[in-house]
């Protein structure tokens, strides 16, 4: 049975990061991020979500990758109204980013940007620069996802052979990675492969 984050995981970790005072300081800490900045991932997510997001943030980032969350980096993007200009500054954003995690959860299946940033994404770098992380309301959920994001890898929580635990992508239970090498050039490993 696979392992994926909870929402309790994810806010928990936001407040343990330790530098999570609110909402508002982590905008104000981050809107001065330089605009031609490179990210390893591109964090597509349902603005419901804001506060395990700023988890999912953060246990992204203690795997040494760099995020792009468009509400703290693109303070001046209006997630309530589609428009051009929105567009075109996510559009950069993504081509800025080596990656997309897709968080999936239950307020997901009803934002307009996040099937569009997907779209798009796979569509500029392929369906290998795209992993699902889900987000369940409880340890041992299953993740039944919308039907087309069974072509993507799913991030879960695994253990290794020696017993130590790690977080990884898997794709179609064949092939898997770190998540801290999610994206590296020839990081896929074969289950059963020595």
């Amino acid at each position: 049975m696979a392992d994926y984050f909870t929402l309790s995981e994810a806010r928990l970790a936001a407040y343990s990061s330790g530098n999570f005072t609110s909402v508002n300081k982590r905008l104000e800490e981050a809107a001065s991020a330089e605009s031609w900045r490179t990210f390893d991932v591109f964090l597509s997510h349902s603005m419901q979500d804001a506060e395990a997001v700023l988890g999912i943030k953060s246990i992204l980032e203690g795997q040494s990758l760099t995020v792009y969350v468009d509400w703290i980096v693109d303070r001046q993007l209006d997630r309530s109204k589609v428009s051009g200009k929105t567009a075109d500054i996510l559009r950069k954003r993504m081509e800025q980013c080596r990656r997309l995690i897709y968080v999936s959860s239950a307020k997901a299946t009803v934002s307009k940007w996040m099937p569009w940033e997907l779209g798009f994404f796979d569509g500029k770098k392929g369906e290998d620069a795209v992993a699902i992380l889900p987000l369940v309301e409880h340890q041992g959920d299953s993740f039944p996802g919308q039907e087309y994001l069974e072509l993507y890898a799913v991030v879960q929580k695994n253990t290794y052979s020696n017993g130590s635990r790690d977080v990884f992508v898997e794709k179609a239970g064949r092939h898997w990675q770190p998540l801290r090498t999610f994206g590296s050039a020839n990081a896929w490993r074969i289950y059963g492969a020595g």
